[in-house]
């Protein structure tokens, strides 16, 4: 179903919020700082425009981490790290595109790729520094 899509302070806000940041943040994240500027605004709206957002193929979901799902406006396909410590969501633009592509799964398998994604997990940077600085105190 062609929903219409009707402009809203709100919802222009939510996008704005989203596409500011790098972070890959929660819909938690987003309406603490949603909510600055719309004081009455709830976090099921957030939600709803997010939900939006994703099935107008403006926002993907990176995953969930530490139990909350986390976005990203950037759509274009690109491989995420994650950090099982922290939580911090790292975007890798710098890898070479993966050898295995959704044209290479069509040919060789009778099935009709969607999207894709490739996900690292482990301990950012920043999290192993941490842990080799209270090694040495």
């Amino acid at each position: 179903m062609n929903q219409k899509r009707r402009y809203s302070e709100k919802r222009d806000a939510i996008w704005r919020a989203l596409c500011a940041t790098v972070e890959h943040p929660s819909a938690e994240q987003i309406y603490e700082t949603v909510r600055k500027q719309y004081p009455e605004i709830s976090l099921g709206t957030v939600y709803r425009n997010l939900t939006q957002f994703r099935e107008w193929g403006q926002v993907k979901s990176v995953g969930v981490v530490n139990g909350q799902e986390r976005f990203d406006a950037n759509v274009l396909p690109h491989p995420h790290f994650i950090c099982h410590r922290c939580g911090a969501v790292i975007d890798l633009h710098q890898i070479p595109k993966e050898p295995i592509s959704a044209e290479l799964v069509m040919q060789h398998y009778p099935v009709s790729v969607e999207y894709q994604e490739l996900v690292f997990h482990g301990i950012c940077h920043t999290c192993q520094e941490k842990s080799n600085n209270n090694r040495r105190s």
